[in-house]
């Protein structure tokens, strides 16, 4: 589970020894929180408002370790989603290695560019889907012993995940453990 968007906050309120200043970042907690409500509500009611899009969110949330909140982010970032081939999808968020080669020399493959926002939310799914997805989480492990960095595991778990999202909302499919 990400860090509630709150955190630093919290923190700062555990440290505040004005009464003053606790009080006033309490208010603000509260406004935070009933924001972030207020938001889920409006963002749940748009995608409950139409049928397709409800559908797609539905077909997201059913992959272990993609939240209702993240499932938004990638429909709202992600619009392409179901009309793109995996390269496509990869590339578009940014997740797919580009070469650094000039002539005959070789550079290190790194991912760049694509939707910033797509990706950080990628992040956090892929997080939660490398413990609780067990597909995702023998890939990540796998990887790991191979003696992959952490965030190299992390970036493949991201990219599997938006692949395997634009595959099931291109074949108009739930999330199941054995592929069909």
């Amino acid at each position: 589970m990400p860090p509630a968007p709150n955190a630093p906050l919290i923190n700062r309120l555990a440290r505040l020894q004005s009464p003053f200043l606790r009080a006033e970042l309490k208010r603000r907690l509260r406004a935070i929180e009933h924001h972030l409500v207020r938001l889920e509500t409006e963002t749940a009611r748009r995608i409950s408002a139409d049928p397709a899009l409800a559908r797609r969110h539905a077909i997201l949330i059913s992959i272990p370790g993609l939240r209702p909140a993240i499932a938004a982010t990638l429909l709202a970032g992600l619009a392409e989603m179901g009309t793109l081939n995996a390269k496509q999808a990869a590339m578009l968020t940014g997740l797919a290695p580009v070469a650094h080669d000039s002539g005959p020399r070789r550079g290190r493959r790194a991912i760049r560019g694509g939707r910033k926002g797509v990706r950080n939310a990628l992040s956090m799914a892929a997080l939660s889907a490398s413990r609780y997805n067990k597909a995702l989480a023998a890939f990540a492990t796998r990887l790991r012993n191979a003696g992959k960095p952490a965030k190299v595991v992390l970036v493949a778990v991201m990219r599997k995940l938006v692949i395997m999202a634009n595959a099931l909302i291109t074949q108009d499919r739930f999330w199941s453990p054995i592929a069909p």
